[in-house]
């Protein structure tokens, strides 16, 4: 028997399947180069953790009168039947759209409208908007989230709004991918953590990203953390110290909690820490403005 026999079979990585969905009219559009920034990350970042992430890319422009058809006959054709099923089944979900009139763009939405709440369930969702101002850069917190929310996915804590003046220049560029960056991250986090609950391999304890959060949050240790600029939104807002360290310490810096009922996670343990996490920093803040300290009579 030769050295060669003793060697153990090579363990399969784990797959996973992201779906990026892209509401940009154009070809190209900022709306997908977006869409492949965040996905490019992504991706770096799960073979980082040995993890095989299977993509594709959901152009709506090419589905525009697929999805007016179902819409008002009810009926699904081929191609769109093909890419709601491609999203409702993925692992991880981009989704990116244009901001048209101070809102996202009835396509996107349209899409969206043909996924049933509760088809998402439990599916980390990383979301981002472009447009023409940074004005336009809540656009993710009044009517993406809500969206996603409404449809029991689970919506990333971090945003990213990509304004037309940055991509036009270096400095503007390097802030949209150092956005990009943290957004997967979170992603990736998510996502390792949902096979973590599935019976994959535990994320390791440095993982720390979400994992304030009540969801099977992780971390990532790649990548560089979020640049201030228009294109951070409420949840990772300009000039919050303590948003902007959540890699380095979430519990310090006070994650969000996600909106989601508790039916769509399986790690008790996970929720009773966050929710002791929240009541103790209530107290300490109530505290302060009676000018007392927790404990005192």
């Amino acid at each position: 028997m030769n050295a060669t026999q003793h060697l153990a079979p090579a363990a399969t990585p784990q797959r996973v399947r992201l779906v990026a969905v892209s509401g940009g009219l154009g070809s190209p559009s900022s709306s997908r180069l977006l869409v492949d920034r965040i996905l490019s990350h992504a991706q770096r970042s799960l073979e980082a953790h040995g993890i095989v992430a299977e993509t594709e890319v959901v152009e709506l422009r090419e589905l525009a009168v697929e999805i007016a058809h179902n819409l008002v006959t009810g009926f699904a054709e081929p191609r769109l039947r093909a890419a709601l099923d491609a999203v409702r089944s993925a692992d991880g979900v981009i989704a990116v759209s244009p901001v048209f009139n101070a809102s996202i763009a009835g396509l996107f939405k349209s899409f969206f409208d043909l996924i049933e709440p509760g088809e998402l369930r439990g599916i980390p969702v990383a979301m981002g908007a472009t447009g023409g101002s940074a004005r336009h850069s809540l656009v993710i917190e009044f009517a993406m989230r809500p969206l996603f929310a409404y449809l029991r996915s689970i919506p990333m804590p971090t945003g990213i709004f990509a304004a037309t003046e940055e991509w036009g220049s270096a400095r503007g560029s390097d802030g949209i991918d150092e956005r990009s960056a943290r957004v997967a991250r979170e992603l990736v986090d998510a996502i390792r953590h949902r096979l973590w609950a599935d019976g994959g391999a535990r994320p390791s304890t440095g993982d720390a990203v979400l994992s304030a959060l009540p969801v099977r949050g992780g971390g990532e240790t790649d990548g560089a953390d979020a640049g201030s600029g228009p294109g951070v939104s409420a949840a990772s807002a300009p000039g919050d110290d303590s948003t902007a360290r959540m890699d380095d310490d979430p519990a310090a810096a006070g994650a969000p909690t996600i909106a989601a009922t508790t039916a769509d996670f399986s790690r008790r343990s996970l929720q009773d820490r966050a929710k002791r996490e929240e009541h103790d920093a209530f107290a300490d803040l109530m505290s302060k403005f009676a000018g007392t300290e927790v404990g005192d009579s």
